[in-house]
């Protein structure tokens, strides 16, 4: 996590919590299997598949703030 995220305080809205569920629409996952792809990537590189879906998550904050 980048200092500026640490600094700034996030307001978290009312029932938030700590966890995040995805829906892939079926024409994504039909055109680009990104779960499949997840899994492979996952297992390459000995991470969960959490690990790297809470990374990417957080790249594109840090690059879109």
């Amino acid at each position: 996590m980048t200092a500026k995220v640490a600094a700034k305080e996030v307001a978290k809205p009312v029932g938030v919590l700590d966890k995040l569920s995805l829906y892939f629409p079926k024409k994504k996952v039909e055109e680009y299997a990104p779960i499949e792809r997840l899994i492979l990537k996952s297992e390459k590189d000995d991470r969960s598949i959490n690990y790297l879906v809470v990374e990417a998550i957080l790249q594109y904050l840090d690059k879109e703030e």
